[in-house]
């Protein structure tokens, strides 16, 4: 697809006029070219419209980004008050907060596509100029693009801080409980451990969609969060025969990947030297990530040896540490200095990122990371380029100002992709197994950062290459199959899955409720209870037969706590309804109990969920109330001792108005046909005056039917009556008629 048509589709309507006029500028080269040579008047022209365009779409950016930080304030003002007011710390305020977090989310997500879409526009204009004029306006642009960035819009700041406000709506305000599930976050290769690239178009889409599950884990919580928070860079060390990528490549049982990785600005005193160790001996065949942490200025004598593994740990111990602690910092600083020793490994690739991870607090059964910007640095001296000092571990001119334009293009390597990390216990929640199989992610297993870096920046050195290589040549981005991800309605409201957030809630709360139950459900059956239950509905047909008691001829043993009566009056007041009804009562129901209904008021605590199935407690009076409002019963057509069970709902006022349109409708066309009767019979002769009495008559005919519609159309839509609303013989009776006046008008005019 042309880059314009994509433009016209991808274009948000109501900013429309902010993109850039991508067409007008290509117009202008088009029209330029055929009218003349292209000239240094024409030239001057371009850049002037191009510079143009891109304040334009600057300042609406930056306007927008201004908007969004001023929302996102007075949501935390808001918040902060309802916190500090428990007056007005009501459910329908803390929605509605929720609500507004919900809008700003979709507008960084939409202002993150307008960024990017703009970005890639100017681009292109930029390339089809240098093409077809022969000129290198690319090169001279790039002081323009730099004074006004769109490539380093950042909306990571404005996802974190949205995220803790709507972690915050969805707490009521109160922290977190403690979990209790303990995971160890050491262990790698686990349960579910999958990798995925996620097209720059989508990554915006892709965290908001987590962060309505899980809230963003910030890596230092002392202090308010900053863009430069979520850069991490880590040096791989290796030797010149490259041994640690072929046994990691080759997944040999103890293989290894060592790295020095910090957080933030190059200044960040704080280090962490890192092993991961496939299929480790020492811990029974499993696959582990140890780490110990140092200071960037130990960092250099910890690789050559001057701070030993003795000396490390008795520097824990003078400090307080626990003695268990301090065996295993000093058995992992052994270990990475052995094999810095014995493979003679030294710095070879840097590999830096912007991460955000996803967590909820002190319970690592999910994690999710996503990785952009990932850039692969080399670190090595190979070659006779000097790249660090003889006392350096690391490059001293590399810093976290990503994309790196200063460095020499063999020295660096842009990763196009984003990669998302999904580490989860025995299951995976259903929202992230739907975002997996979605159409915004591409999977990529066993992906490793070191491994592609390394392939790359040292290709000329490395005889095996990854098998993903391959899949870098093809485009990941799939067209959207399903409603999943984040739209907007034809109004542009936010819609997540095709759904209002409420409607996602509450299928998510019912669906959380139901796996909850099951187990009480089934335990409820195999107690022998549903022999004491009506069955209303049947699965397979969805008609609801008349009330049947199905009672076992089995009687309590002596002594039970349940007499006879007691179980006869359960059994009257125990309803059954199947989950799996073509008619959905069963979801209608679970509805009205996930959302309390107003009117009703709480539920009673005796309902139990069972494959679908729902079993309520007629007994409880808000219960029976909500049951008898949301629920009514008609005939069934097809057998007279059955009746249907259909949901009561809410008739619109529209409802009636269609019905009094299509009554005026019909009667609009008995005007006409009276219209034309009346001048048959006013000034024809004998011939036009019988046939204007028989359009007379069928105007009349029709006035009267449409009447009796209108009346008995209303009279259903009052009484909430299920059945055909459509006329099947009216217009077809209609016809017939006219048709007939027709062939009379033509019969005795021709005879």
């Amino acid at each position: 697809m042309k880059f314009g048509e994509q433009l016209q589709q991808e274009i948000f309507p109501p900013w429309r006029l902010s993109y850039i006029s991508y067409d007008v500028l290509k117009k202008e080269l088009k029209t330029r070219q055929l009218d003349h040579k292209w000239n240094g008047d024409d030239e001057d022209e371009f850049v002037k419209k191009l510079e143009n365009e891109l304040e334009k779409v600057y300042d609406f950016v930056s306007a927008k980004l201004g908007e969004v930080e001023a929302r996102i304030s007075y949501c935390e003002r808001t918040i902060q008050t309802f916190i500090n007011n428990p007056t007005w710390s009501s459910d329908q305020n803390w929605a509605i907060m929720d609500d507004a977090l919900t809008e700003v989310l979709f507008d960084v997500n939409d202002l993150a596509k307008f960024t990017r879409l703009n970005y890639i526009g100017f681009q292109k204009i930029i390339k089809k100029h240098d093409k077809w004029t022969g000129l290198s306006l690319k090169q001279d642009f790039i002081p323009q693009l730099r004074h006004k960035p769109l490539d380093k819009q950042r909306f990571d700041v404005a996802i974190v801080f949205i995220s803790a406000l709507h972690d915050l709506c969805r707490q009521r305000g109160k922290p977190r409980p403690a979990s209790t599930v303990s995971v160890d976050p050491n262990t790698i290769g686990g349960n579910n451990n999958t990798k995925y690239w996620i097209h720059p178009d989508n990554i915006t889409e892709v965290k908001s969609i987590i962060m309505l599950h899980l809230p963003v884990n910030i890596h230092n919580k002392e202090k308010r969060y900053e863009a430069s928070d979520s850069a991490i860079s880590s040096v791989y060390l290796d030797n010149d025969e490259f041994g640690l990528y072929t046994s990691l490549l080759q997944r040999d049982e103890g293989g290894e990947a060592i790295r020095f990785k910090w957080h933030g600005p190059l200044s960040n005193p704080e280090v962490f030297a890192e092993r991961s160790t496939h299929m480790a001996e020492f811990a029974d065949g499993n696959s582990v990530k140890e780490r110990i942490q140092l200071a960037s200025d130990e960092v250099h004598k910890f690789i050559s040896g001057a701070l030993t593994a003795d000396e490390f740990a008795n520097r824990l111990s003078s400090k307080g540490v626990d003695s268990t602690i301090v065996d295993d910092c000093k058995f992992v600083a052994a270990g990475i200095q052995e094999s810095i020793k014995e493979k003679h490994l030294k710095p070879s690739c840097r590999v830096f990122y912007n991460r955000t991870s996803f967590q909820l607090p002190d319970d690592a059964r999910v994690r999710i990371n996503i990785d952009n910007e990932l850039t692969f640095i080399r670190e090595d001296n190979f070659g006779g380029v000097v790249r660090r000092g003889p006392t350096d571990w690391r490059r001293p001119d590399v810093g976290i100002d990503y994309p790196f334009s200063y460095l020499d293009e063999n020295e660096v390597l842009r990763f196009p992709y984003a990669v998302l990390e999904a580490k989860t216990g025995q299951a995976t929640p259903l929202w992230l197994k739907k975002l997996l199989e979605s159409h915004l992610v591409h999977e990529v297993p066993r992906f490793s950062k070191y491994l592609h870096g390394a392939s790359y920046l040292f290709r000329d050195r490395i005889p095996l290459l990854p098998w993903w290589l391959s899949e870098m040549e093809i485009d990941i981005r799939r067209p959207r199959a399903t409603n999943f991800g984040l739209t907007r309605s034809k109004s542009f409201k936010p819609l997540i899955d095709g759904q209002y957030r409420r409607a996602m809630e509450a299928e998510q709360l019912r669906m959380n409720m139901v796996n909850e139950s099951a187990g009480q459900g089934r335990k409820s059956l195999d107690s022998g209870d549903t022999k004491n239950l009506v069955d209303v509905g049947s699965s397979t047909s969805g008609k609801v037969a008349s009330k049947e008691f199905l009672i076992g001829d089995d009687k309590p043993a002596a002594g039970s706590d349940a007499s006879w009566e007691n179980r006869v009056h359960r059994m009257q007041s125990t309803l059954v309804v199947k989950g799996d009804d073509p008619l959905n009562y069963g979801p209608l129901s679970e509805k009205r109990i996930k959302r309390k209904d107003r009117e009703a008021g709480n539920l009673g605590e005796d309902i139990n969920f069972d494959n679908g199935d729902i079993r309520l407690d007629m007994n409880d009076p808000a219960t029976r109330r909500m049951f008898e409002k949301d629920t009514m019963f008609v005939k069934d057509p097809n057998n007279p001792n059955a009746v249907i069970p259909v949901k009561k709902v809410k008739v619109e006022p529209k409802v009636f108005f269609s019905n009094e349109r299509t009554f005026i409708s019909w009667l609009q066309f008995c005007a006409l046909l009276l219209s034309v009767a009346l001048n048959l019979l006013n000034f024809g002769d004998n011939i036009s005056r019988i046939c204007g009495g028989i359009f007379i008559g069928i105007s009349a005919a029709i006035a009267i039917y449409a009447l009796y519609q209108f009346e008995k159309r209303a009279w259903m839509i009052n009484r909430r009556i299920v059945g055909r609303y459509d006329d099947l013989w009216g217009p077809a009776v209609l016809c017939f008629l006219l048709v007939g006046a027709l062939i009379v008008n033509f019969y005795l005019r021709f005879r």
